[in-house]
């Protein structure tokens, strides 16, 4: 599903005020530290609490692997001005049905900043133009209502909700789906009411060649 493009260590998303890339191994000890809070992991489906330290490096490798397989998109999100300093993930996974699902995370310590939306909306305005897909889907707990704003002020339209399960968290947990059609996202582009937080003359994809990690095989 993901294109070639993406599958490059040097894939870089730019926004106003993020830079969004591969996560590295580097990035461990603010992934251990960010994703195993409270408050974080039990909005999440599979970020265990607390989190085992000698599950972060596997964890890396595999969303590398994933990235260059094209099975998924799984970026570090950090500030553009300290694009070695890991602030949350945001990732596009495949699904059966053709539509990519998109989750994503950030340290407590960078909520209400704006920069879930931010992040969001680059993601899926990559999606949108660099792969042939009708729709993006995304879902969240019904206890999380910051993610939920996240979602609708990206031009996702809530369709229900449903019990779905969450293995870190042990069971099924009241969930709300929401879907966002190519139409709606050509529409709000256009109509320029979105308010995407893109800087004009970084809107889209950029690619720094810059050394990475060595992917896993």
């Amino acid at each position: 599903m993901f294109p070639e493009l993406t599958r490059d260590d040097v894939f870089r998303l730019e926004t106003r005020r993020l830079w969004l890339r591969w996560p590295r191994m580097a990035d461990g000890s603010a992934i251990l530290r960010q994703a195993g809070e409270k408050a974080v992991a039990e909005m999440t489906a599979s970020i265990p609490h607390p989190y085992p330290v000698d599950a972060v490096e596997p964890f890396i490798f595999a969303m590398r692997k994933g990235n260059a397989l094209g099975d998924h998109l799984v970026l570090a999100v950090t500030p553009r001005s300290r694009p070695n300093e890991l602030i949350g993930m945001i990732g596009a996974h495949r699904q059966a049905k053709g539509v990519p699902f998109i989750g994503y995370w950030l340290g407590a310590q960078h909520w209400n900043k704006g920069y879930a939306t931010e992040a969001v909306q680059a993601l899926i305005d990559s999606l949108f133009t660099l792969v042939e897909i009708p729709a993006i889907e995304a879902d969240t707990r019904v206890i999380n209502p910051a993610s939920r704003r996240v979602l609708e002020k990206s031009g996702f339209r809530a369709e229900g909700s449903f019990l779905k399960s969450l293995p870190a968290r042990g069971g099924l947990f009241p969930c709300e789906q929401y879907r966002l059609d190519r139409s709606t996202w050509a529409a709000l582009k256009s109509w320029g009411a979105s308010g995407w937080a893109h800087a004009p003359e970084h809107d889209g994809i950029k690619r720094v060649e810059t050394t990475g990690e060595p992917c896993p095989a």
